[in-house]
């Protein structure tokens, strides 16, 4: 009884907690169904389509009320990698994204059915789009759940005392704090938490291993990579300034807890990915929050006197809104105000999640407010407001925590970094990542200089990227067989702390969400067990549902006209990083400037053309938001000099290669030269094209 007036307490508080049992398809909880999915997850609603389109019977019992998790919840600028290792249902969301802003363009007015309508003709890839609003993502997964006619318990939350019922190793049913039962033959964990895998009995971990624990490079402390997101001079730790007994600023700790290389049981931080505009028509004024503690914001008042002056990435969605994340050394994460959280109570995490939106809207506020922050920023942020048209029951703040990470299964198999590096083989894939292993940072602590001055410094951040996309094993979503035989988990899988920073993206997600309901399925069709199940079967499935399981090839210069040289046959001055990940491109490779060394690094392409005339100029790349957006490009000819800049930032509009520079005049030779030159963020170079043009 203690608990459930604790909850509906804080339901008054938060809308994320349960309270009735949400049962809006009138259909009983009471049966018992081929598959029961827990989680509102992206990863729960593909799961459930996958089942109920392999002619299973299916439920999902959501502890959230709106379906969706993250990619509903204000990530809006799809952390995708590698879009070509993209298939299956995960890859037919964001077509329907793509139909919605289709239909929209066109000056009509998308709505749920027509969604739904037309899903049997043939679209491309191409035919994707990866940027979108948060209620539009909402729609796409209702349209999902509305066609399948599939039932949903919303706002069911998971009894963690006593809600599941197991006999001989196999999960029976659950039951959820408001009574309900949910009897079932199979059960899918697709939750961020790994609540239901914990209750089971299932082992699991949290926070970071030790290098020498998997043989990995970039888990546990990490300092000597934590060069992104970290303060830009000296910022004095002390309350008072200078003054070690005034004590503290909040979330700095005495010093760094452990070295370079060794495990710890903390969280990378969370923060809220928030929904802006500056619309006024479509802005909700970010007014002073209650309470407001200023003491959180010194740090960020010093962080500007040591340089600072970017806050978010602010990532353009359609509409004039935004995705904001965290960006530079004090931003919206909350670093260190999510430790407890993996394991917590329901009322203790809405405490979190509380403490995380005020976090950011006090920062929204005193940026552009606070009279010890400058003018010019006061007037940059003032015109930056909620969406009013969206999370409108959360008075426009995401539903959703971005849970980076919390508990990770321990199977009999565990992912680790030197299956993301293509060191170790993958036997049994079931999709692909192709993120760059990325970890936010997990601790602030005081760090010294040589001459013994104390100042605050961010540990934990690590962002390096893969060298393709790699394949996910099938084994690291299957719990010991003694734990639970009859349970698989697509999002908590079984994975080391800096594999899962690479693994945890929400397309990704949705791929494990289908790969895990097609195994149950197949166990289903041949009264077998997922542990036992044929991997031929399985992989053969999951191709012919438009799984990526091994990556096709770039695109060769074969297929392209006029003249291409590759970024590897030019000439590089400076210190270039080659790469892969990001497809298409041409040829073998591309080079990024790795953000360092601006100004002593270019690249010149010399093209020999056939005949005197004019030439158009194209230079491809690939696009990601953290790109540069003022890359300085010269070309010359005997004729003419023409200087500009390009927005790596924009999607390439030729063939989602190529951006033209332009057209000049030639009579024998074309040199491009790109360079780094005050550019702030990767610069990235791929080929450089010449085409002639007709008189």
């Amino acid at each position: 009884m203690t608990v459930r007036i604790g909850i509906l307490f804080f339901i008054a508080m938060f809308s994320i907690l349960p309270v009735t049992s949400g049962n809006e398809e009138g259909k009983s909880a009471d049966t018992t169904y081929d598959v029961v999915v827990y989680g509102g997850t992206s990863a729960a609603v593909t799961a459930a389509v996958q089942t109920k389109a392999m002619g299973h019977s299916v439920v999902i019992v959501s502890p959230d009320i709106h379906l969706g998790g993250l990619s509903n919840g204000g990530l809006g600028e799809t952390d995708s990698g590698n879009k070509s290792a993209i298939g299956g249902l995960s890859l037919e969301f964001y077509h329907r994204i793509w139909r919605w802003y289709s239909l929209e363009e066109a000056g009509k007015t998308p709505d749920l059915d027509f969604l739904m309508s037309d899903q049997e003709s043939k679209w491309t890839r191409a035919e994707t789009k990866w940027k979108f609003e948060p209620h539009v993502a909402e729609t796409v997964f209702e349209s999902f759940v509305k066609q399948y006619e599939i039932p949903v318990f919303r706002n069911q939350w998971l009894d963690r005392d006593k809600g599941v019922e197991k006999k001989d190793g196999r999960i029976i049913a659950i039951t959820t704090l408001s009574g309900q039962r949910y009897s079932g033959r199979y059960f899918l964990d697709a939750t961020y938490e790994g609540d239901l895998m914990a209750v089971a009995g299932v082992p699991w971990t949290t926070g970071r291993e030790a290098n020498s624990q998997y043989n990995e490079t970039l888990n546990g402390v990490q300092t000597q990579h934590a060069k992104y997101h970290q303060f830009r001079g000296f910022v004095d730790p002390y309350i008072e300034p200078g003054n070690p007994k005034s004590g503290l600023l909040p979330y700095v700790n005495e010093k760094l807890e452990g070295q370079d290389g060794d495990g710890d049981t903390k969280i990378q931080a969370y923060n809220l990915r928030l929904c802006l505009t500056n619309i006024p028509e479509n802005r909700v004024t970010i007014t002073k929050p209650e309470p407001y503690n200023e003491l959180d914001y010194e740090l960020l008042f010093r962080a500007i006197e040591a340089g600072q002056t970017d806050f978010f990435i602010m990532s353009t969605m359609p509409n004039s809104k935004t995705d904001s994340n965290n960006y530079d050394g004090f931003s919206s994460d909350l670093i260190g105000g999510n430790y407890d959280y993996p394991n917590a109570s329901y009322e203790e995490r809405a405490k979190i999640y509380e403490r995380h939106r005020l976090w950011c809207h006090g920062l929204l506020w005193t940026l552009a407010n606070h009279p010890r922050v400058p003018e010019r920023m006061h007037k940059q942020w003032s015109a930056w407001g909620l969406a009013k048209d969206e999370f409108v029951d959360n008075n426009h703040w995401p539903h959703q925590l971005y849970v980076r990470e919390a508990r990770r299964m321990l199977g009999d198999f565990v992912e680790t970094e030197r299956h993301i590096r293509l060191i170790d083989e993958v036997e049994q894939p079931v999709g692909m990542g192709s993120y760059q292993m990325d970890s936010h940072n997990v601790q602030r602590y005081v760090d010294y200089d040589m001459f013994g001055k104390p100042s605050v410094r961010n540990e934990g951040d690590v962002e390096v990227g893969v060298l393709e996309p790699y394949p996910i094993d099938y084994r690291a979503m299957l719990p010991k067989r003694s734990a639970a035989d009859n349970l698989l988990v697509p999002v908590c899988i079984s994975s080391t702390h800096i594999a899962f920073g690479s693994i945890r993206m929400e397309p990704v997600f949705m791929i494990l969400g289908q790969s895990a309901a097609t195994a149950v399925c197949l166990a289903l069709d041949g009264n077998t067990n997922p542990h036992d199940l044929e991997y031929a079967v399985l992989a053969k499935r999951l191709a012919d549902d438009g799984q990526v399981l091994a990556l096709e090839g770039n695109v060769p210069l074969s297929q392209l006209e006029g003249q291409v040289i590759e970024v590897e046959k030019a000439e590089l001055t400076g210190e270039w990083v080659p790469g892969n990940i990001m497809r298409p491109f041409v040829g073998r490779r591309y080079f990024y400037d790795n953000n360092t060394d601006k100004g002593a690094k270019s690249v010149t392409f010399r093209f020999q053309i056939p005949s005197p005339g004019r030439y158009e100029c194209r230079l491809a790349y690939s696009t990601h938001v953290n790109r540069a957006t003022n890359v300085p490009v010269c070309i010359k000819t005997e004729r003419e000099t023409r200087e500009l800049k390009i927005n790596q930032r924009q999607e390439a509009p030729i063939d989602g290669l190529f951006i033209s520079c332009g057209v000049v005049e030639a009579d024998k030779e074309i040199e491009i030269t790109v360079s780094n030159t005050d550019t702030f963020g990767q610069v990235i170079l791929d080929a450089a094209q010449v085409i002639p043009v007709a008189q």
